[in-house]
């Protein structure tokens, strides 16, 4: 198959409209990858603004259908996806010339047994198209059936062709490879039930490596079977291991899988089987990252991408808000907003069409995308989508409704966020009413609501009540949970931070050692709240003059933050930040000065350049900078 019918196969697999259709194929002709914009915006008739439309709306189009393109980041998208169809286009349509077809056969066959039909053996190569993938499924093929002459395999593949052709002509819409698709026949005649079972499973995972661990299968005889399908396929080369736990399914295996699931009776419990597989894989997702999660998980993102695209319709409607919440937790807690806002905004749509515009997951799901935009500055953006899921729930579920108390909460911390607070407090203070009326005074909600509550008051400097509630919050967290819990640490830490806000420096230090003491033994060493009360430190000692006390305080939190959270996080940034003022106020401009900068790009380039954390930062820097050039 030529490029061009490549690309057209590929333009009517992903469903493009007649216009993305002719933008698609005009882009990525061969002869047109050097021209610019502007001449093949001409070729289309069409003005620059509109290709560009044309040509992103056609990116996100395969993104859908290819999860690996979905969590691309925004330079170089097209330059991403022409590696990609090149390099599907070669791994499915390579062929090898005569003599180089010949030679990778006589490498999985008996020489002897090739001597002896060698006229048959060249006319087995062209058959298969010279296809690398076929004449290595008929080499695993012949490896088991010694006793099989040449002639008679010609003959079993040509009866196969003949078998195939009938159903493509009677269906002129089924794809279908020449070569490969008689070998992978009879490859599959010698494969058991359990093992075409396994194989018809694996093609609804995505086109990437498949993380597979057998390991982990507590049923004895099921890990035994799976352990013996596994190898079943290896065997005949339908599966490639790429390393330990990892293993390879071809594209044109995958799609032949496939085709033999959806012609069973048991597609649709294979789908919800697959479906429940990976929602409980993403289940696992916690929602602040650590190195080793990110290397554990990054395999079976693009499986769970794979059933939340495409066989959403085979979990329940709540898991459907689980499972793009999770991916958008695993690209959030890298600092990759723009993959988190993708999975987001698909969860929007796919609910609203799923379920209609007047349904409290659609209130979840328009909630959750509102705090993405709020975490990365975009209040403009939040605020409207909060309003809405808070009004949604209100009609749907009344006024007295834990959901509802939920978004009167967070439409309140945007307020409080963005300097609001006369809109903030009566906000958090409905929200406290409906708490307490539906889940009595003592319970953890309310405890959680009280410490906003005192946030605002705390932010518009009504310190007493701060106090008081904090100190409410406090006690309340100790008779829920005990004294030895993170909640307590964290009223520990936040009742000690407003008393260093305010000077009250003797009080706030032992609360804050407290916290950290806690953190640590319950917690462990390695955890953001960790960093967070180290920072705190190192403020209470620099605010204090204690600088020497409060430099290695700021390098831990340092440390321990680009450990957890990679070098590019904004939590990263916040301790650069504090270190260079910290260098700043010692008069060590030369080490000050690349941690600012350091700190102002991290913002900029994740929380965007209107963040409040961004602005802070900038202005810091820009203060530095007038410091040292008077």
């Amino acid at each position: 198959m030529q490029w061009a019918n490549f690309l057209a196969k590929e333009a009517a697999t992903t469903r493009l409209s007649f216009e993305q259709m002719a933008a698609f194929v005009n882009y990525f002709k061969t002869e047109n990858l050097s021209k610019t914009e502007a001449q093949l915006a001409s070729e289309l008739n069409v003005d620059i603004p509109t290709f560009k439309k044309l040509i992103g709306e056609l990116y996100d189009k395969f993104a859908q259908n290819y999860p690996e393109l979905a969590i691309s980041n925004s330079q170089g998208k097209l330059e991403k996806l022409q590696a990609y169809l090149s390099a599907k286009y070669n791994s499915e349509l390579d062929v090898l010339k005569p003599l180089a077809a010949m030679k990778l056969l006589k490498s999985l066959v008996v020489r002897e047994r090739l001597q002896q039909e060698a006229w048959v053996a060249r006319r087995i190569c062209k058959f298969l198209g010279y296809s690398p993938l076929a004449l290595e499924l008929v080499g695993r093929y012949l490896d088991k059936m010694p006793n099989l002459s040449l002639e008679t395999l010609l003959k079993l593949l040509e009866k196969k062709r003949e078998e195939h052709e009938a159903v493509v002509n009677a269906d002129s819409l089924m794809d279908y490879e020449y070569g490969v698709a008689e070998a992978f026949e009879l490859s599959w005649e010698q494969l058991d039930e359990n093992a075409k079972s396994f194989g018809c499973l694996l093609s609804l995972c995505a086109l990437a490596d498949i993380p597979l661990s057998v390991e982990t299968v507590e049923d004895e005889k099921k890990r035994e079977l799976n352990e013996k399908a596994i190898a079943d396929l290896l065997e005949l080369h339908l599966l490639q291991q790429k390393s330990q736990g990892l293993y390879h399914l071809n594209s044109l295996i995958r799609q032949l899988f496939r085709i033999k699931l959806d012609n069973s009776n048991e597609a649709d419990e294979a789908k919800t089987k697959f479906a429940a597989m990976m929602l409980e894989v993403a289940k696992l997702i916690p929602q602040q990252l650590n190195p080793e999660d990110i290397l554990n998980f990054t395999p079976h993102i693009p499986h769970i991408t794979e059933v939340a695209t495409h066989l959403f319709q085979y979990l329940g409607d709540e898991n459907i808000i689980t499972l793009f919440t999770k991916l958008a937790w695993f690209y959030q807690g890298q600092g990759l907003y723009q993959q988190a806002e993708f999975c987001l905004q698909q969860c929007v749509k796919l609910t609203q069409n799923h379920l209609g515009l007047e349904h409290s997951y659609v209130a979840a799901s328009l909630n959750n995308l509102a705090g993405l935009y709020e975490s990365t500055g975009r209040y403009s953006e939040a605020e409207p989508l909060y309003r809405q899921a808070l009004e949604l729930r209100k009609r749907l579920l009344g006024n007295n409704h834990l959901d509802v108390a939920t978004s009167l909460n967070n439409l309140a911390l945007l307020y409080e966020s963005t300097g609001r607070y006369s809109e903030a407090g009566p906000l958090f203070e409905q929200a406290l009413k409906v708490r307490k009326r539906l889940l009595g005074e003592e319970h953890p909600d309310v405890a959680t609501n009280v410490s906003y509550l005192a946030l605002v008051y705390e932010s518009t400097g009504r310190y007493s009540k701060a106090e008081s509630l904090y100190q409410q919050a406090l006690e309340l967290w100790k008779r829920l949970v005990g004294e030895e819990h993170p909640h307590v640490a964290t009223s520990l830490n936040n009742l000690g931070a407003l008393y260093c806000y305010i000077g009250r420096y003797s009080e706030a230090e032992p609360l804050l050692k407290q916290a950290l003491k806690l953190r640590k033994r319950l917690l462990g060493e390695e955890h953001p709240d960790v960093a967070t009360s180290l920072n705190n430190l190192g403020q209470l000692y620099e605010s204090t003059g204690r600088y020497s006390e409060a430099e290695p305080f700021y390098k831990q939190a340092l440390e321990l933050t680009k450990r957890l959270l990679g070098d590019n996080h904004p939590d990263v940034a916040i301790s650069l930040n504090n270190l260079a003022a910290l260098y700043r106020h010692t008069r060590r401009y030369r080490k000050a000065k690349p941690l600012f900068e350091q700190a102002l790009k991290i913002c900029e380039q994740t929380l965007g350049v209107s963040h409040p954390t961004t602005m802070t930062v900038r202005a810091n820097y820009a203060n530095f900078l007038r410091e040292t050039y008077h």
